[in-house]
């Protein structure tokens, strides 16, 4: 129960910040270079259904740019159930389930690949298929997530992931934009500089995008110089595009059972 109750405080902590970066009006970010060389190491976790050998990632070298994302052609196709992006969840893992939940559901279709570090103070869990990583459950760094943890943040940078509308990684954010309205983008000192991205008509507050930059450079936004810890702005570069896409559960997230 300690756990669990360390897990809610953390992942609430991080949607407080990840709010301070959005425009007025959800884990970890982080969303970062290309995945790092990953070693196996010994499961830390303890679950007791069979769970792939974890492997470790070594640290991101940019806390500012989401890890593993690649450009994507656009694809404005609304994908099938158990592609989509929704308030819900990603695919077939919904915020609110256990992971023991997940992985019964899943069985032996997917493998589970502990990533630690995955970005700054957190962990993650990738769920792999056909060696290729579909999305990753987000949870606070050195608390190993057991079968019992519910899953308060998910996290994808896999192009077939879209939301209703077509939208995932990959997509441009002018293209976003013809969806969801005029963009705003921001980051915040506070949280690790993660830049996101906030249009006029989101989709859901429980989803969050987080902003791909282009190459080379740290972040999409022309943001005017300021000492604030928050900085917004309207206008971006171009070529910027959406690089992870974030589910969090926020208020609905169930409370831990008693012991």
């Amino acid at each position: 129960m300690m756990s669990q109750l360390k897990i809610k405080l953390t992942i609430s902590a991080l949607l407080l910040l990840v709010g301070c970066g959005e425009a007025k009006s959800p884990s970890t970010q982080t969303p970062e270079t290309s995945p790092p060389p990953v070693t196996t190491t010994t499961p830390q976790t303890t679950n007791s259904s069979p769970v792939e050998s974890p492997t470790v990632a070594t640290a991101p070298t940019s806390s500012n740019r989401p890890q593993g994302t690649t450009a994507a052609a656009p694809n404005s196709t609304a994908p099938n159930q158990t592609k989509l992006i929704s308030a819900e969840g990603i695919g077939e893992a919904k915020v609110g389930m256990t992971f023991g939940e997940l992985k019964k559901r899943l069985g032996t279709k997917a493998q589970f690949q502990v990533k630690s570090p995955f970005i700054v103070d957190f962990d993650a869990i990738a769920i792999v298929q056909s060696g290729q990583a579909q999305y990753y459950i987000l949870y606070p760094a050195g608390v190993p997530l057991s079968d019992s943890d519910i899953i308060e943040a998910l996290v994808t940078d896999n192009p077939n992931y879209r939301t209703a509308q077509g939208i995932g990684s990959g997509t441009p954010i002018t293209q976003a934009e013809a969806v969801y309205g005029e963009a705003t983008l921001s980051y915040s000192t506070v949280n690790e500089s993660r830049e996101y991205v906030k249009f006029a008509k989101d989709p859901s507050e429980a989803i969050a995008f987080r902003v791909a930059a282009p190459k080379g450079q740290q972040f999409a936004g022309n943001y005017p110089s300021s000492t604030a810890e928050l900085k917004e702005t309207k206008d971006f570069q171009k070529p910027a595009s959406i690089g992870f896409v974030e589910v969090y559960c926020r208020q609905n997230c169930p409370l831990p059972s008693p012991n």
